[in-house]
């Protein structure tokens, strides 16, 4: 049949007669195998799983009810064929079998045109299942492959958006990736406290990874004289660059509105652009929010940032060492940030100091 090979076809029987008479009108077109009784059928059928089974159903010790139960029962075996051959020709047999999960049931004394065709369809069916089967997985790799594709197309989107933002400012570098990855590393610590354990799952770290990119891209909004101005900023010009918080939040609500969705990963994005130079005493901008009035987002993007600044060299300060920026958080625990933001940060600065290597412009202090 398929592929040129004959299809095999076991019959189970407890008369040889019976089994002679099936391979006289089978042998032509199929492999066909024979089996006495039902143990040995089921050791055959475990061994070299036949395309169809023609299974009779009084037999000694094991009926070919139960032979049908115990095969449909079993993951390797339940979808083969099996055609119910039997001198029991009642209703109720009959229904019982097909029941079991039987796809015919044919009585004896059996008539040789009807027993080949009905096996010739049984297997043209098989074939059309599994020929189904077969690109129903491959259409599943293949949305698999195209939902990752898009994912990875998001993931590139966020990164260029954020960097598009940080372009304006020539010495941020690698900004963006360091601090992506300080935020999902301060995230999976934090998950590990009680406080946390429940609503930083798996899936919201992954949110707040991709997030995170664009926790300055509201700096597109901001005057160029003031965004790379060398020297200390005025009262004036501090005002207006505060508003990059704004701009960020309104781009990114912006966005959502496009989309007509509200994605996690849009959610917290919008959060950290908005409130991650909030302060943990309310000395913040640009609402002044005070302890857990924070998003939890944008007090782990706080820690994530400043330490990338503190490292980083820029035209009104030299790159701090690692030791001298993590010793600046630490003094900041309760004021600027989060006490135990500061605390799982403590016990990860490794990780920090890693990160930062991986994905160094040359310039930090190490």
């Amino acid at each position: 049949m398929m592929d040129n090979k004959k299809a095999t076809v076991l019959t189970v029987d407890d008369t040889v007669t019976n089994i002679e008479v099936v391979k006289g009108v089978l042998a032509d077109d199929y492999l066909v195998q024979a089996a006495l009784n039902g143990p040995v059928a089921l050791k055959i059928i475990a061994k070299h799983k036949p395309d169809l089974i023609l299974l009779d159903v009084m037999m000694p010790d094991m009926d070919g009810y139960e032979v049908c139960r115990q095969l449909k029962a079993n993951d390797e075996t339940k979808d083969i064929p099996v055609i119910f051959l039997t001198a029991k020709s009642q209703e109720e047999d009959e229904t019982k079998g097909l029941a079991l999960g039987a796809v015919d049931y044919i009585t004896k004394p059996i008539s040789p045109p009807i027993l080949k065709e009905r096996v010739k369809n049984h297997l043209l069916l098989k074939a059309s299942r599994d020929m189904l089967a077969r690109q129903n997985e491959v259409l599943e790799e293949r949305v698999q492959e195209r939902t990752q594709q898009l994912v990875d197309l998001q993931d590139v989107a966020m990164v260029a958006m954020g960097a598009l933002a940080e372009s304006r400012d020539p010495e941020t570098g690698n900004h963006i990736r360091r601090t992506q990855h300080y935020v999902k590393a301060l995230a999976i610590e934090l998950a590990k406290t009680d406080e946390h354990k429940d609503y930083l799952q798996p899936d919201v770290i992954t949110a707040l990874f991709k997030s995170a990119p664009l926790h300055d891209i509201g700096k597109v909004g901001v005057e160029d004289s003031i965004l790379l101005k060398p020297g200390k900023l005025t009262d004036e010009e501090f005002e207006e660059m505060k508003k990059h918080t704004t701009y960020g939040r309104d781009a990114i609500e912006a966005a959502e509105g496009s989309l007509g969705i509200a994605d996690n990963f849009l959610l917290f994005a919008k959060e950290i652009a908005y409130s991650h130079q909030e302060k943990w005493d309310g000395s913040g901008y640009p609402e002044g929010l005070a302890g857990e009035d924070i998003p939890v987002s944008a007090r782990i993007m706080a820690v994530a940032d400043v330490y990338d600044a503190l490292i980083s060299a820029r035209v009104y300060k030299p790159a701090f060492s690692h030791e001298k920026a993590v010793s600046i958080i630490l003094e900041g625990k309760g004021s600027h940030f989060d006490p135990l933001m500061v605390d799982c940060f403590e016990k990860i600065t490794d990780k920090f100091q890693q990160i930062a290597k991986q994905y160094s412009d040359g310039d930090e202090v190490q």
